[in-house]
């Protein structure tokens, strides 16, 4: 594995060049987003399960390339590798909607992907959970970038695990519940993962909020089933009449109440096709990407993270990137609030690129400050 440096550079549209060897005056980091690694963000990629360990590191990113639990178009299968590649930034990177370089005070990784093979549900499913369970007893907050919304049940599920006896919530962002007993027969499809974390145990019914609902589906009969479970639902119709902003705030005191620890989960297709095109299920009427955005912030800015999925991008219907680009800063904004939060409560900053072994001091997790 090469070796992973402390870059040399600052940030990378104000630097000059330095002058000597042009071969090697700029770091790996801080070259164009098109040059070099294909990591999130060209982060340092780590792979091993003890390297992770060893490394210890505040959040790594997680592909889980899989759409075998599609109920309509395919292609989610190509929605990590577009996530990572949809960005024009390199090097250290300022958030403007939080005043913070996020990298400068969180180490984050790209962990690679789970070792996915084609035609194979159940199995894809056993590998994301196993990948995700390494990546969250590292101490590192998995985000994971899928896939279809199938993923969400094993990596969720390995998230509750390992943070147990602690309880686990879930906000939800959707344009559908996917809370489904099977779709076809199949009990492990895209409709389903959260009936199946809520059957399962994983996550009580009454900690999981969802937001965004619309369309036509899912039918009496399911909603009943969300009713008796207690699942707090946000319907699009109510952020059309009382904002986005109340809407999300609700969200949080709900998430909040009872469980220690949330897991994020947002389906792309929450946003209006118009801003997402390139999802496998889209339905017109959906948040603005700037709401969706904003309420991520508030979020993760507000609750205690275990865990995140973005899912459902699929490329082969994307315009110009920007159902990619929107996932893209799904996840940023995350991290952006994660090491703004760390920052607020006082704790120490843990560069990304930054090189660590054993030797390093194990400090808390971002959540935690």
């Amino acid at each position: 594995m090469a070796s992973e440096t402390r870059r040399h550079r600052g940030h990378n549209d104000e630097d000059p060049p330095a002058g000597g060897d042009p071969y090697t005056e700029y770091d790996d980091f801080d070259l164009p987003a098109y040059v070099g690694r294909t990591s999130f963000q060209k982060l340092p990629e780590l792979s091993d399960d003890a390297a992770l360990r060893a490394r210890h590191p505040d959040v790594a990113i997680v592909g889980a390339p899989l759409d075998e639990g599609v109920s309509h178009r395919p292609g989610a299968r190509f929605g990590p590798r577009a996530i990572r590649a949809a960005t024009y930034h390199a090097g250290s990177l300022n958030s403007l909607q939080l005043g913070i370089q996020p990298f400068e005070w969180l180490d984050v990784v790209d962990a690679g992907d789970a070792p996915i093979i084609p035609a194979s549900l159940e199995r894809g499913h056993a590998v994301i959970r196993r990948k995700v369970l390494e990546v969250a007893r590292s101490g590192a907050i998995p985000i994971v970038l899928g896939g279809d919304h199938s993923i969400t049940f094993p990596s969720a599920s390995a998230v509750a695990e390992v943070v147990a006896p602690r309880g686990l919530g879930i906000v939800h962002f959707d344009a559908h519940a996917d809370t489904a007993n099977s779709s076809w027969g199949v009990l492990a499809s895209h409709g389903t993962p959260m009936r199946r974390l809520i059957d399962s145990g994983a996550v009580a019914g009454r900690n999981f909020v969802q937001v965004g609902l619309r369309g036509y589906w899912p039918p009496p009969e399911t909603l009943e089933w969300m009713r008796q479970h207690e699942l707090r639902v946000h319907f699009m119709t109510e952020i059309e009449e009382r904002g986005a902003e109340a809407v999300v705030a609700d969200a949080i005191a709900e998430a909040l109440d009872g469980p220690e620890l949330i897991y994020l989960s947002v389906d792309i297709d929450v946003l209006d096709p118009g801003m997402a095109p390139g999802t496998g299920t889209p339905e017109p009427g959906g948040m603005l990407t700037r709401e969706l955005l904003r309420a991520i912030r508030q979020i993760v800015g507000a609750v205690e993270l275990a865990g995140m999925d973005v899912v459902e991008v699929a490329p082969a219907y994307d315009v110009s990137e920007i159902t990619a680009a929107a996932a893209h800063r799904c996840v940023m904004e995350a991290i952006s609030a994660l090491a703004a939060r760390r920052r607020d409560r006082g704790g120490t900053p843990r560069p990304s690129g930054r090189t660590r072994d054993g030797s390093d001091p194990d400090e808390a997790s971002p959540a935690a400050g």
